[in-house]
Formats: structure tokens, C-alpha cells, sequence
């Protein structure tokens, strides 16, 4: 369990330190922008939208490790994806992080829970939770539309 746990850190910094996917989107249909006043983590999310399918998604902002890796890695998960699967994977992150019986009937590839799952650790300090699904938060702002500011509080 402890190597499991020290994998996952280390792909908690990686993705903090060299963020995948950071960057203004110059072909953006849509974007919004999170913060948590908090621990000040600000992020805008840019959506290229194709119908009812994400063509290509990207991040820009500061914050803490986790909250650069979830945006970092919701990223390169729904690229390509489309708005309903969007929405489970949304659904199932949620309730990774903040609830300790995970269970959900889901149908997500396993490579996509594989790679949520190295945050599952952050629903054992609630403050945390809040850094982690920031970047999620927004990325549904951003498909709705809503131009008002994202905040954890």
C-alpha cells in the first residue's frame, strides 16, 4: 500500500510541476474561470467544442500540486470525450474524492479510473477535496456557459 501511495505522489508532482495541457486556447468556444479563496488556487478552463464533442481542452492558472494535477489530468481525460461521458467522468471523480464508499455502476474505461484514482487520497482531508475538484467545477462552467466566477465556497 505505501508504494501504491508513493506512486501516486509522484504522479501528483509530476503533473503539478510540468502541467499537461497549460495554456491559453486560441480556438476556444468556451471558458470559465474557478478560484478557492481558501488556498487562492485560480484556474481558467478553455473548451474547443465540436457538437456535443470536446475536439480539445486546456488550463491555465496557479495553485497547489493537486490542484495542477486534477486540472492537469481531467485534461488529458476529456479530450475527445463527449459531453455525457464528460459528465460521468465528472460524476465519478466527485464522488472519488469526497466520498470514502466509492462504489458507483459506471461504465468508464478502467485506463480512465486508473488514472483518477491517484487522487482518491485527497477525500481524507476535506480541505483538500475543495483544491482537487476546482478545475472540475469550471470545466462544467465552462460547458454550461456560465460566466460567473467558479468558487469552492
Amino acid at each position: 500500500m505505501s508504494e501504491l501511495r508513493d506512486l501516486y505522489q509522484e504522479v501528483i508532482l509530476d503533473h503539478g510541476k510540468s502541467p499537461r495541457n497549460f495554456g491559453k486556447l486560441e480556438s476556444k468556444t468556451a471558458d470559465a474561470h474557478g478560484h478557492n479563496p481558501l488556498c487562492g488556487d485560480t484556474i481558467t478552463i478553455y473548451l474547443e467544442l465540436d457538437k456535443d464533442v470536446i475536439k480539445d481542452i486546456s488550463f491555465e492558472g496557479r495553485g497547489c500540486a493537486i490542484s495542477l494535477a486534477s486540472a492537469s489530468l481531467m485534461t488529458g481525460l476529456l479530450k475527445g470525450k463527449n459531453m455525457d461521458d464528460a459528465q460521468v467522468l465528472f460524476a465519478h471523480f466527485h464522488k472519488l474524492v469526497s466520498d470514502s464508499n466509492k462504489t458507483m455502476s459506471v461504465n468508464i474505461p478502467t485506463d480512465d479510473l486508473q488514472k483518477l484514482d491517484v487522487l482518491a487520497g485527497v477525500r481524507d482531508y476535506p480541505m483538500r477535496v475543495k483544491c482537487a475538484t476546482l478545475a472540475w467545477h469550471t470545466f462544467n462552467a465552462a460547458l454550461q456557459n456560465n460566466t460567473e466566477e467558479v468558487t469552492t465556497e
